[in-house]
């Protein structure tokens, strides 16, 4: 009877050994600055997202999930969002609300790996947001703008470098899809999908990276020399109109909002290109992420835009911006009179560049 006792007490331990678990994700963050609310963490899932609301106390808030792989998560507060790349690991945040960026968060090898990748680009960050709080200084100066957008440029380029660099060197991280699929964000298809394909495949099979391979191909849609696919939809009058109206001309089509600061101030830039080249057979059309008619008509007005102006009042949900996949703008696309998208996301003194070069 002894012995099936302990036969039975070892079967047991070896049922509770066999179900036991992975670790599960823990959260202990110390926020000076945070004031007492909730904030929302969101975990990427499929082509959506899982978020948890937890209250946050004298600047304190703890949290527990399951992390299926490691991954980008984000913590939105009332203030500011915080990005942490997380695993099934115990993981304390400290440090000021208003430094976000200077946050001491420990506990996650995914999270060191990234932390490295940002210390390796320092030296080009710094120089970086220099040059970004000049912009003031330069305003209504075209060509210091366009000085300064130079100096950008060579910065920027070499800050690609260095990240394409690191994902050569790290095909198998999740740092490395994360940082693809930001480029994506904006990025043209093929120097992406080259990338993408460096990846290991085990990385390229994660759900982010299934979810870069879904990006990609909506961009490979809108890539340079793809014809543009017709569209239709209504002006400031509700009369619709069709992309294929404007066969024949050189056309930038211009996707904003009202409510996006940048596109605001790009305007007046689009309007000197418009007036500049409006009679080389070129215009400008653009489409509005506005949600609100009333809103988007008197935007127009504010700014002067005397081009078309169409929008589905969906915002981000607007068609032809899912079509196309555009999730940041102000994002453009220079349209041959053939209908094949030449040129894409030009700005400032890079628009006049590219105009100036195509219709002489």
């Amino acid at each position: 009877m002894k012995m099936r006792y302990h036969s039975l007490l070892a079967g047991l331990l070896l049922a509770a050994a066999c179900t036991h678990t992975e670790p599960r994700a823990s959260i202990t963050a110390e926020i000076s600055g945070l004031k007492d609310s909730v904030v929302y963490i969101s975990i990427p899932v499929a082509d959506s997202a899982k978020t948890d609301t937890v209250r946050v106390k004298d600047g304190r808030f703890t949290w527990t999930g399951d992390i299926a792989e490691p991954q980008k998560i984000y913590i939105a507060t009332p203030a500011r969002y915080i990005e942490v790349f997380m695993e099934n690991a115990a993981v304390q945040i400290k440090g000021h609300i208003d430094s976000t960026d200077q946050l001491k968060i420990t506990g996650s090898a995914t999270q060191l790996a990234y932390e490295a990748y940002k210390k390796s680009i320092e030296d080009l960050t710094s120089q970086l947001n220099t040059l970004y709080g000049k912009y003031h200084e330069v305003k209504g100066d075209d060509t210091a703008e366009a000085a300064l957008e130079v100096q950008l440029e060579v910065l920027q380029q070499q800050k690609q470098e260095r990240t394409k660099a690191y994902i050569l060197a790290h095909p198998e991280s999740a740092v490395s899809v994360s940082m693809i699929a930001e480029m994506a964000v904006v990025g043209e298809y093929a120097p992406l999908d080259s990338l993408y394909r460096q990846l290991k495949p085990a990385a390229q099979q994660t759900a982010a990276g299934k979810r870069l391979a879904d990006r990609l191909a909506v961009l490979k849609r809108s890539a340079i020399g793809q014809p543009m696919i017709d569209f239709t939809q209504t002006d400031v009058t509700g009369k619709p109109i069709r992309l294929s109206d404007y066969k024949g001309k050189y056309v930038l089509l211009d996707f904003w909002a009202s409510w996006c600061g940048p596109c605001r101030a790009e305007n007046p830039n689009v309007l000197k290109a418009y007036n500049r080249f409006k009679d080389k057979n070129f215009t400008v059309v653009g489409v509005s992420l506005d949600d609100k008619a009333d809103k988007w008509k008197e935007a127009i007005e504010k700014d002067g835009m005397p081009w078309m102006q169409v929008s589905d009042l969906k915002g981000f949900r607007n068609e032809v911006a899912q079509q196309y996949g555009i999730q940041a703008i102000p994002f453009s696309f220079l349209i041959d009179p053939q209908g094949i998208i030449i040129a894409k996301e030009l700005r400032g003194a890079a628009l006049h560049a590219k105009l100036a070069e195509v219709l002489k």
